[in-house]
């Protein structure tokens, strides 16, 4: 049985009983059923595998999802931000403002159409400070890519001032943000246009995928004859008025997708009730930071949840904390160990010379940054309140947990 008799007990890293035993097990991810395996067997033996009907689909289902007039699918969310930067025309000699804390794709896409990544700082949101992007604006500028970390949007009403002052396009890395809403209008929708992945950890998922969406629609079209080897809509087969690529999307994928589709709202719900009872708890336990809320998010997509501890309040180090939270159960971790213009593909880059280190974004990296995925927040309520007794825990005995060394 789990020990969850109160506290004061021992941790066990040193040597107590864990909150939870090995009985209990956090939800599986990805989630699916018979659904998806009636959609693949029904595309298998159409024999249509090659953009038929369930691409057109899903992308219909998708745009009408996230609120967007248009949908354009994709192989992966890093190839959805190299489509958007080459249709936006953006090459060597344009800059494009990212954050620093984010998936590598985000600044590497910029990399790759030969345009430099300019990285500005984060707040305490975990996203794009829109007065460290207003700071990092030249005239080389020509887009902004903010991204939704974790589900959690970005302030989209400043940023669109600033964008809008500077005539620059904004280009949202939605890829942490299905459902997500603010101010009641998608996650994608806000700037031009929006990026997602459905990577295998993503929240709805085909092991890999991608989309575009936008109101746009000559970016949509631009967007589609690149993706479609350059081919124009309507124009005979062999014929190519773009330098594009080979980033469809297959009839499986789109059949898989349409499924998870139909279960990401009620999922989503799950999730941000879940979330809600961690985060009135735990922003209770001294030195403990969640991501914060802001009423403008009419709907949050929690890809992750994130938190920040405060060592000094607290009373111990991240690595001490994450070591005893594992050993109680809860797989939680630190997150990214390096800002990106820390990486070896960005640390000689001129993106990086452009002002100073980002403080918010190495505090995040190296002293307070924590996370776990969203499958977990798709678990009962008791599981949730398994990870508030972990944390009350591991603050009770944070005096002898300071001794540990590893």
């Amino acid at each position: 049985m789990s020990d969850k008799s109160g506290s004061t007990q021992s941790l066990a890293l040193l040597g107590g009983s864990p909150v939870r035993g090995p009985e209990l097990q956090w939800p599986a991810w990805p989630v699916y059923d018979d659904s998806e395996r009636k959609a693949l067997l029904d595309v298998l033996d159409s024999g249509q595998w090659f953009y038929a009907g369930r691409v057109a689909q899903f992308e219909r289902e998708y745009a009408e999802f996230q609120g967007a007039s248009y949908c354009v699918t994709v192989n992966s969310g890093t190839a959805a931000a190299e489509v958007v930067l080459q249709a936006l025309g953006i090459g060597p000699g344009d800059e494009v403002i990212v954050p620093p804390y984010t998936f590598v794709a985000t600044a590497s896409s910029v990399l790759r159409v030969g345009a430099t990544p300019v990285f500005a700082d984060v707040d305490d949101t975990w996203c794009l400070d829109p007065e460290k992007v207003a700071e990092a604006i030249t005239p080389q500028t020509k887009a902004i890519m903010p991204v939704h970390f974790g589900g959690r949007i970005c302030d989209m009403d400043r940023l669109n001032d600033i964008a809008a002052e500077h005539g620059i396009p904004i280009v949202e890395d939605a890829c942490h943000a299905w459902g997500g809403r603010w101010v009641g209008k998608g996650a994608g929708t806000l700037g031009l246009c929006g990026i997602f992945s459905f990577q295998l950890s993503k929240n709805i998922t085909a092991g890999e995928g991608g989309a575009i969406v936008t109101h746009d629609a000559k970016l949509a079209d631009m967007c589609r004859s690149i993706t479609n080897c350059g081919r124009a809509i309507g124009a005979p087969w062999y014929h190519h008025v773009n330098p594009g690529t080979n980033a469809r999307l297959t009839e499986f994928q789109a059949a898989l997708l349409s499924c998870q589709l139909r279960r990401l709202g009620e999922q989503t719900l799950v999730r941000e009730r879940n979330a809600a009872i961690l985060n009135n708890e735990l922003e209770k336990i001294e030195g403990l930071i969640p991501q914060p809320k802001s009423n403008r998010i009419t709907r949050r997509a929690y890809h992750l949840y994130c938190l920040r501890i405060d060592t000094e309040l607290f009373g111990c180090s991240r690595e001490q904390f994450v070591a005893a939270a594992n050993a109680e159960s809860w797989p939680v971790g630190a997150g990214y160990p390096l800002p990106l213009y820390e990486q070896p593909v960005f640390k000689d880059h001129p993106g990086r010379s452009r002002g100073d280190a980002c403080p918010m974004v190495e505090d995040l990296c190296y002293r307070s940054a924590m996370w776990f995925g969203h499958e977990k927040l798709l678990g009962t309520e008791e599981d949730m309140h398994d990870i508030i007794h972990i944390a009350e825990k591991i603050k009770a005995n944070v005096s002898a947990l300071r001794n540990w060394q590893g």
